[in-house]
């Protein structure tokens, strides 16, 4: 037997510049199958979302100036969660040989006889400046590209940085990990021959929406990242290809960008909302309010499943519940055809989605998702299957849900069951900081999406940031709204999410 074979594996992984996106497929199917994720202050918060139930997540830090620990107890660390977990990722923001650390990682595990396996991630030597509308070369101006740190070890007794060569290398320069220390670099490569009137950036968050960039010269750019009020992390771009960005800055013309807009939404379903607004170039705050739980009573649930094939009728309020309701289902059945002759009610077009991933189309449905508006479309086609008295109902449905259906249908002599599928808790965990990040930078905009976020919102006691806007999914959440004296901006004109997408760039 092999000296590591009780030992598990540790995969560095690179995260890319910012954008989870940007991250490889192999990156994320590694975190979602870890049982260890060890991040740094760079790492997404969606991509702290895809890991799996039960997965333990380390935060280590690694910012300038603000490490939660250092390199070598980072090292430790991940030898430590190789004798403990099967599969451990470390997760690091761009690429993990670039200026990243990742090779003094390697050693260690190689050290301590520990399989490990490097996945590379996109640079943000290469995506900084792209993203900013600067390619790093260009066949008129520009054919080779030289990356350099500000940043070196505090064990280094001197610079090992080669300023003069730096200063006469031909192409565009890209420094990384050099803020601190800008003005100094800056004037050591004028004092070594760099041109004091070449073209020169400093882009800050690339790839995210927190982006901002300003265009200076090698002689005015300290100057001018003071006033932009630019700081780590930021890359720096030295060269000709700097007069581009004007024309090839694609983020900035964006139609959410330079807003930051906040998703209360569970951290599982956070992902879609958040990419979308994303894409339209928001700066996202990820904060869950809730989590979706199992029900209170998980043996009436399961019971409820197993004889949802002897009902006229299956209800679904919502996309949590169609997503608990089949997970148990296939638990029990291996086809959906076993689902038998039932008719299907959606609560709205949100609901209808969900269900058509498993091959169903609803039989009722308003265009409009509230409770009072299915009970309408119900009365409204009533003659189509016969109407709803002594007709066998199931509504699916959360512990909070209003009781407009059932009390509803059976007013109209339906024979109605229920099925809890899920509960809504508080939600208690915030990995990411997001809270801190709205009570420190505030928001542009909130987006609330059942009345349980409001709820949840309300009771963390966060502050509502001065002239922020919000966004509501639909009429109950606007009316849970008024409960805290609250009124929506505006209001999404159907329940879905990209209603609400679209509503929230009308506030822009």
């Amino acid at each position: 037997m092999s000296k590591n074979a009780d030992k598990g594996t540790v995969y560095l992984v690179g995260g890319g510049p910012g954008d989870p996106g940007l991250m490889t497929l192999r990156g994320r199917d590694l975190i979602a199958q870890a049982d260890c994720l060890v991040y740094d202050a760079l790492a997404a918060p969606a991509m702290l979302a895809w890991t799996k139930p039960g997965c333990e997540k380390i935060y280590v830090g690694k910012r300038a100036g603000n490490h939660a620990l250092p390199q070598d107890e980072i090292n430790a660390l991940l030898v430590k969660c190789a004798s403990r977990y099967g599969s451990t990722v470390r997760l690091k923001g761009g690429d993990p040989y670039v200026f990243g650390r990742g090779g003094e990682e390697a050693m260690a595990l190689q050290a301590a006889g520990i399989r490990f396996e490097v996945v590379p991630g996109v640079s943000s030597a290469i995506a900084g400046p792209g993203c900013a509308g600067i390619p790093v070369t260009h066949r008129d101006c520009c054919t080779q590209f030289t990356v350099f740190t500000g940043h070196e070890g505090a064990h280094k007794v001197e610079s090992t940085l080669d300023i003069p060569g730096i200063a006469a290398a031909k192409g565009t320069k890209v420094m990384l990990m050099g803020m601190s220390r800008l003005r100094e670099t800056m004037n050591a490569l004028v004092e070594a021959g760099q041109g004091a009137d070449v073209p020169a950036a400093a882009v800050q968050w690339a790839a995210t929406g927190r982006q901002k960039s300003v265009t200076a010269t090698v002689g005015t750019l300290a100057d001018a990242v003071a006033d932009a009020g630019i700081s780590s992390p930021a890359v720096v771009v030295i060269g000709e290809v700097v007069a581009l960005a004007p024309m090839l800055d694609w983020r900035s013309k964006l139609p959410l960008c330079g807003k930051r807009v906040v998703v209360t939404r569970t951290r599982e379903q956070a992902s879609e909302l958040s990419s979308k607004l994303e894409h339209l170039g928001a700066d996202v705050i990820e904060l869950p309010t809730i989590r979706i739980a199992d029900p209170t009573d998980k043996r009436d649930f399961a019971e409820a499943v197993v004889d949802a094939p002897h009902y006229d009728w299956l209800i679904f309020s919502s996309p949590n519940g169609v997503r608990r309701f089949f997970q148990a289902f296939f638990a029990v059945y291996e086809d959906i055809r076993e689902i038998g002759g039932a008719r299907i009610a959606a609560v709205g077009p949100g609901t209808a989605a969900e269900l058509k991933k498993y091959g169903l189309m609803v039989d009722v449905m308003p265009q409009k998702a509230v409770a009072e508006e299915l009970i309408a479309e119900f009365d409204r086609k009533g003659d189509e299957f016969g109407g709803v008295a002594n007709v066998t109902m199931l509504w699916v449905h959360g512990e909070q849900a209003r009781r407009v259906i059932y009390d509803e249908l059976m007013k109209r002599q339906a024979i109605v069951d229920e099925c809890v599928a899920y509960n809504t808790v508080p939600e208690t965990e915030d990995t990411a900081g997001a809270q801190t990040r709205l009570r420190e930078e505030g928001a542009d905009i909130i987006t609330f999406t059942s009345s349980s976020t409001v709820r949840q919102f309300m009771a963390l006691n966060l502050p509502l940031p001065r002239g922020c806007r919000i966004a509501s999914i639909g009429p109950v959440t606007t009316a849970t709204l008024a409960e805290f004296g609250l009124k929506p901006d505006i209001e999404a004109e159907m329940h879905t999410i990209p209603s609400l997408v679209a509503a929230v760039q009308k506030l822009k």
